[in-house]
């Protein structure tokens, strides 16, 4: 068997011709600022969290005060109850 290599670039080189190839001009991409709108919803949403986190807080600082007084004994039911509603629901 017999290949002939400049057969093959023949090809090649009759494609390219018949396909004119113009320059196209570089751009540089128009760079704009990121902006972000915050709906009034999304505001009212976020004004509850924050005033129920203080509520939240102020509990956590409460439980806090009982176990470094020594005073915060939860019953073994309680936890076993709060343990099983997590974990299956009621």
């Amino acid at each position: 068997m017999n290949i002939d290599k400049t057969n093959g670039s023949s090809f090649i080189q009759s494609y390219q011709k018949m396909m004119p190839v113009s320059k196209v001009e570089k751009t540089r991409p128009v760079q704009t600022e990121d902006q972000l709108q915050i709906s009034s919803q999304a505001k009212e949403m976020f004004e509850k969290k924050t005033e129920m986190d203080a509520g939240r807080q102020e509990k956590i600082n409460a439980l806090k005060a009982q176990i470094q007084a020594g005073e915060y004994h939860p019953s073994n039911k309680e936890i076993a109850d709060k343990v099983h509603e997590f974990w299956f629901g009621k």
